[in-house]
């Protein structure tokens, strides 16, 4: 085994999951202003700090990505951000894309950048404590797209990044979202979901990376948000393993699911249908931005000293989450 295989696999082991905390300044000043809170570097990193010093960190989260901003904070104890998430048992880890842009030859759709640079600035993260990393590739469904170009061009950075986290003794996250936004079928998903990850693992061959040591972060499959052709939960589950047994490489340790624009009851929910009915080697577990953090969020607003009743609802979604990995979550369950 691999020391990179060994770091993925500690990540998810028993259920644990990632907490996707590496939300730009500008997406953290939306989110902090819809619940009418100043988006200030202090504000942002006591939320943070919350979440990161909760009692789930320890058996349910295995691994946490951070931003750039975060990576370099201290807490309010004077300790570095990455020490604490070390100290609660999980891995801190890194968002190192910078953003999604226009595609040449393709406007409508994006390509992401962040290549420039990279080696270096992944020496300066790994020196900060990060044993992984993450590079969000996009595509949106309509008729037209995702084009060739947008498949070919994100699947080629997504396997160059991963190449360079590699070489500096880090886990790669490689995450292609299919976007949720619009009026597609979950079949059309499901095709063009297949057709990217298949695409992504060819250039992670032909770029030699190690495919023992990443961690898939793919989309579930799903009816588009605008679309009139919705499925149940259970057919969710059974096309979303279907796609993932016919693209990805079984030497591929885990599959941590984003939730894409899912709310936080139907992402546990599907997670947990997912593992139900897991037939393969995989691990099947979760890295949620929102579908964890968004009741939490909404109550340390309303108090944003209450530190003990933030983390308690935290500390519920994330247990749930687990359980959910685990294929034992029920409805019943909730508050």
């Amino acid at each position: 085994m691999s020391e990179l295989n060994n770091i993925a696999l500690e990540i998810l082991q028993n259920g644990k999951g990632i907490l996707a905390a590496d939300e730009s300044t500008g997406t953290m000043t939306k989110r902090l202003e819809s619940v009418n809170v100043s988006s200030t570097p202090e504000n942002r990193l006591l939320f943070r700090e919350t979440l990161f010093s909760s009692s789930c960190m320890t058996g349910c989260i295995g691994g946490v990505i951070l931003y750039d901003e975060t990576i370099k904070q201290k807490t309010s104890k004077k300790n570095k951000i990455p020490e604490l998430i070390s100290e609660m048992g999980a891995a801190p880890g890194i968002k190192v894309d910078t953003g999604a842009k226009v595609l040449a030859g393709s406007p409508d759709e994006k390509i992401t950048e962040g290549l420039d640079g990279l080696r270096e600035r992944l020496k300066e993260y790994f020196k900060l404590g990060a044993k992984f990393t993450k590079w969000r590739g996009v595509y949106n469904i309509t008729k037209n797209f995702p084009s060739k170009l947008a498949i070919q061009s994100n699947a080629h950075a997504l396997a160059r990044y991963s190449s360079l986290v590699q070489e500096c003794n880090m886990v790669p996250i490689v995450e292609p979202e299919v976007l949720m936004d619009g009026e597609h079928s979950a079949n059309e998903c499901y095709e063009k979901t297949s057709e990217v990850i298949k695409k992504c693992f060819e250039e992670l061959i032909l770029h030699k990376v190690d495919l023992t040591g990443i961690i898939l972060k793919p989309n579930m499959i799903l009816a588009g948000n605008k679309s009139k052709d919705k499925i149940s939960n259970e057919d969710v589950a059974k096309l979303t393993l279907k796609c993932l047994k016919n693209s990805v490489p079984s030497e591929v340790p885990g599959i941590a699911f984003l939730s894409g624009g899912q709310t936080e009851i139907e992402a546990t929910e599907n997670l947990n249908l997912i593992n139900k009915h897991n037939d393969t080697n995989f691990i099947m577990s979760y890295s949620y931005g929102r579908a964890l953090q968004q009741s939490a969020l909404k109550f340390w607003s309303k108090d944003i000293k209450d530190i003990e009743g933030t983390q308690k609802i935290f500390n519920h979604r994330a247990k749930m989450n687990t359980l959910a990995a685990q294929g034992k979550w029920s409805k019943d369950l909730e508050i």
